[in-house]
């Protein structure tokens, strides 16, 4: 075999594939020094597609000649649509399947938008026609009514004249071969009127110009076409594709605008300016000129110049007042509709209820009194639970709402308060929401700080009471001097001539208990306690926490209305939708109605106790209030209070010392308690600085707080979780735990007071005088000392003074009398001494000796 290419075998048909107008292949060049070159050549060849309808290489007909003499009268007639040309014969060349495809495509397309103009073009030709025959059909009535006229009035002559139209029409009609009729014959004039007034009148058309048909004007548009250089440059399918330059047809879309552009013409006549819109238009207490603009679909260019002419430089993006954009909305014709931020508080506050809707419901009754007195007790009496043995201390740290049945079957809602001085806040709270007060006053311990402020809070709030005296089981109790002491903060009881209810209990005992519960029906039948249930709900908060596995939790006691699942409601700055109610038993609920206590789940956040809730329509209305109201009080919170260069200059001259602090609580009221006291307990030289309060456990982003300021974190009945514990051994932050107030407040007010710098008091111990001053040693001198008040010992410290001005501070280095070295002189004694680190001493000058002593500072 030869090594040779030409020898290597070759297949005997080439690989199937898609077919192209170019076509490779080699040719070999030979050279006469024996040297051989292979050169590749491309053949391509050139593209033949036939236009849509018509035949490959065919002719076109030949036009028949024209007749020289055109009709007088009557238009050409339309010439008769061309008979189907043949079917194309297929192109040497075969055409892959997505050509044909295409090609198939356009020629769908040409038909279509052919049939679509053939159509507009019959739609025109019989609207013109139509048109011209109502013309024709006016003017042959008119012509009837005129002859009938006067036909009427002579009838004799109206034969005659009636046979001038008609001649005169003859000629009118073809004037070309009536003029030598006329010159050839005239004497036949004569018997031809009278044979044209003895027989009707033909019917005769008016001449109308004939409508123009868009056929012939064709070509000319397509001159047209040729010369507009816009669009002469365009390449569409339809050009490509046809062999010839004929123009191409128009498009739908260019149809549409000429349809809507005559129609336009036709009906809307001449275009007249529209009236202006006057609109209402919705301004906020501050806006831009922009968005003004749009509201009032005005141009903001427009708007800019007139508050220019008004002395206001401003830009589209710069907003104004509500004054400034009243003064534009009345320039430009409009009316204005003041609005405000404060707008979507409108209807929160809720309706007065008609007198026929109103329902008894349950008294809320708050228990309220001093610590220690028994309050939780009796309530745990009356409700036959043992709530005291599960607080911490034994003394109740939160407030608590529970509901009970008496013996009649009436409800009693009853809120327990804490009794410790720093619940104050709860206690306020309990008596602003409450019906009925219920004065808890132990018998053997009378009448105490955090009772008399019950009292105060019972008055201020405007509702009656009831003193229970409790502990009356024991040997050393004595109510009729709680009773008198009553007397001292203007509460009379009714054995004393007043209208004050009391009644002596024993919780422990359980004796006068139902006296208590007659005594609450009865003052609730004299208060004539109504609400309606059949409405939306309204209440106030009572208690909120963050519960770890059932997230935001408030408590919330029903004022007026039906609280029911799936409510959507607003809580001061939070909002939520009712997903679970919880009473006071643990029981699931449905529906809570007037004077009902329950646990709300389903918040968005935390609220603050004592914040009222409402129930909305939906829900954007109660994001809207919230986002209201947080934005409210973030404003406030962060607003600067006005102050003065007294303040200011004081504020930089005092060195207060801050100690921060993290607290984190169980419930919002505690948390409440603790950030007051903790506040109260603050001086002049440390206070107290909360770097951050919340419900729930203490997380990693409580203990990063807490480790960027080397606070300590105070957790109250919480626990940190696992990750948090492990940031604050890492970052060693102080992690305290408490569940009593009272060892919180001691513990912190213990680490303040050890931040301050230790007292230092200085107590005088002997004065003395210089007589006379000796040198001692190189570089030192002594001074002899008269003692004249006190003692004088060594080491002691000392004030050397001048005329009652101090020279130096310094100590009593060493002490002789005579020329004995002694530890002490006593007054009216002389001898000498060595001052430490000073030799400006002169006759006549006065020793002070005084003692310090440090003391730890306490707050």
């Amino acid at each position: 075999m030869s090594d040779s290419k030409e020898d290597k075998p070759v297949l005997g048909r080439k690989p199937l594939g898609i077919k192209r107008t170019v076509e490779s292949g080699q040719v070999q060049q030979q050279f006469s020094h024996g040297r051989k070159n292979t050169v590749v050549v491309e053949v391509k060849r050139r593209r033949i597609l036939g236009k849509p309808g018509e035949a490959t290489g065919a002719q076109p007909a030949a036009t028949p000649q024209a007749d020289p003499t055109p009709a007088p009268s009557a238009p050409p007639p339309r010439p008769a649509p061309p008979a189907p040309a043949p079917r194309p014969a297929a192109p040497t060349t075969m055409l892959s399947r997505k050509e044909l495809q295409e090609k198939l495509l356009r020629e769908a397309e040409e038909a279509r938008m052919t049939a679509l103009e053939e159509a507009r073009r019959r739609e025109e030709a019989e609207r013109q026609a139509a048109s011209e025959e109502e013309k024709r059909r006016a003017e042959e009535n008119r012509q009837a009514a005129a002859a009938e006229a006067v036909r009427e009035a002579d009838p004799v002559e109206a034969e005659q004249p009636a046979a001038a139209p008609a001649a005169e029409e003859a000629p009118a009609a073809a004037p070309t071969e009536a003029a030598p009729t006329e010159t050839a014959q005239p004497d036949a004039a004569a018997p031809a009127a009278s044979a044209t007034a003895a027989a009707p009148p033909p019917r005769r058309f008016t001449p109308v110009t004939p409508a123009k048909r868009p056929e012939p004007a064709k070509p000319e548009r397509a001159k047209r076409g040729d010369d507009n250089r816009r669009q002469s440059g365009k390449l569409t399918v339809t050009r490509a594709l046809s062999d010839d330059d004929s123009a191409r047809a128009r498009s739908l879309a260019a149809l549409k605008r000429a349809r809507e552009k005559e129609r336009r013409s036709h009906f809307g006549g001449s275009s007249q300016p529209r009236e202006k819109q006057v609109r209402d238009v919705v301004v906020p207490e501050s806006i831009t000129v922009q968005e003004l603009a749009n509201r009032m679909a005005e141009k903001g260019a427009d708007l800019v110049k007139s508050l220019f002419k008004m002395g206001m430089a401003v830009t589209l993006n710069q907003p104004i007042d509500q004054d400034t954009a009243e003064l534009l909305v009345e320039e430009f014709g409009h009316r204005i509709q003041r609005v405000s931020e404060a707008d979507v508080e409108i209807g929160m506050s809720g309706e007065p209820d008609a007198p026929e809707t109103l329902k008894a419901r349950p008294p809320v009754v708050t228990i309220m009194g001093h610590v220690d007195h028994g309050k939780t007790s009796l309530l745990d009496a009356l409700r036959g639970t043992n709530v005291v043995s599960g607080e911490s201390g034994g003394i109740t740290q939160h407030i608590g709402a529970y509901q009970i049945k008496a013996k009649n079957g009436d409800l009693i809602t009853f809120l327990d308060t804490p009794g410790h001085e720093a619940f104050s806040e709860m206690r306020a709270r309990g008596a602003n929401v409450t019906d009925i007060v219920i004065l808890v006053v132990a018998a053997d311990d009378g009448l105490m700080p955090q009772t008399i402020e019950a009292i105060n809070h019972t008055k201020a709030a405007g509702v009656p009471m009831i003193v229970a005296i409790n502990k009356c089981d024991k040997p050393d109790a004595n109510p009729q001097r709680i009773r008198e002491r009553l007397l001292e903060h203007e509460v009379v009881v009714e054995d004393m001539g007043g209208e004050t209810q009391d009644v002596e209990v024993s919780a422990l005992k359980k004796t006068g208990l139902d006296t208590l519960l007659d005594k609450i029906l009865l003052q609730s039948e004299l208060l004539e306690l109504v609400a309606n249930a059949d409405r939306d709900a309204e209440g106030t908060v009572v208690e909120a926490q963050l519960d770890k596995g059932r997230g935001a939790v408030a408590t919330v006691l029903v004022r007026r209305g039906t609280l029911k699942v799936g409510d959507t409601f607003v809580i001061g700055a939070e909002s939520g939708k009712v997903r679970a109610m919880i009473n006071d038993k643990g029981q699931q609920v449905k529906v809570a109605g007037p004077s009902t206590p329950v646990e709300v789940l389903g918040l968005s956040g935390v609220p603050l106790a004592g914040d009222q809730m409402t129930v909305v329509e939906n829900e954007a209305r109660a994001r809207e209030v919230a986002a209201y109201r947080q934005e409210q009080a973030t404003r406030k919170r962060t607003t600067a209070a006005p102050t003065s260069f007294e303040h200011m200059f004081s504020a930089l001259n005092t060195q207060v010392i801050e100690y921060p602090l993290v607290v984190k609580g169980d419930v919002q009221g505690s948390v409440e308690a603790i950030v007051s006291s903790l506040n109260r307990i603050s001086t002049d030289e440390i206070k107290v600085r909360i770097l951050h309060s919340g419900v729930g456990a203490i997380t990693e982003s409580d203990v990063t707080l807490a480790a960027a300021s080397r606070a300590p974190l105070i957790g109250f009945n919480v626990r940190p979780n696992a990750k948090a514990r492990q940031l604050a051994e890492r970052e060693k932050i102080s992690l305290r735990y408490y569940d009593v107030i009272y060892d919180l407040l001691e513990e912190v007010r213990g680490e303040m007071a050890g931040q301050l710098a230790p007292e230092r008091i200085e107590t005088v111990v002997g004065r003395a005088e210089v007589l006379q001053v000796f040198p001692a040693g190189k570089k030192d001198k002594a001074a002899g000392l008269l003692v004249l008040d006190g003692i004088i010992r060594k080491g002691l410290a000392a004030r050397l003074t001048r005329e009652d001005v101090i020279v130096s501070r310094t100590n009593i280095a060493s002490l002789r009398r005579f020329k004995d070295d002694v530890s002490e002189v006593r007054a009216g004694m002389e001898c000498g001494a060595v001052l430490q680190d000073t030799n400006d001493i002169k006759p006549g000058d006065m020793l002070e000796l005084f003692e310090v002593e440090e003391r730890q500072r306490t707050l």
